[in-house]
């Protein structure tokens, strides 16, 4: 399934980005990209990145992942990510991005540590 990514922008430079599809190479995951990197240079600082419906993640969608914090991490702003399955969390866990990009089980979690 196509990557296909939705933007909803919420008052104090908080951002919820839902993705879903796979999260690979290739033409869907640039316009995500983008989509999210225009984002942060519009002014979001705090982002929850919801990855529910995406059932897997290749390296090029890690390295997405990645840039979208440490654009972040330049601006003094955080990312979290919800939602993540098995297979996806297992990719985190293997590579260590889990140990400094905070996971949180649900939108409302992430949600209530970014505004905490």
């Amino acid at each position: 399934m196509p990557l296909s990514a939705s933007i909803e922008n919420l008052p104090q430079g908080i951002a919820v980005v839902r993705l879903s599809g796979g999260l690979t190479l290739g033409t869907s995951l640039k316009i995500a990209d983008s989509q999210i990197q225009s984002a942060i240079e519009g002014g979001v600082t705090r982002m929850v990145i919801d990855l529910t419906d995406v059932e897997y993640v290749d390296s090029a969608g890690l390295g997405m992942l990645m840039y979208a914090y440490g654009m972040l991490n330049e601006k003094q702003g955080s990312l979290r990510l919800c939602g993540v399955t098995g297979r996806v969390m297992s990719l985190l866990q293997m590579t260590k991005t889990d140990m400094f990009l905070p996971i949180d089980k649900s939108l409302d979690e992430s949600l209530a540590a970014l505004k905490g």
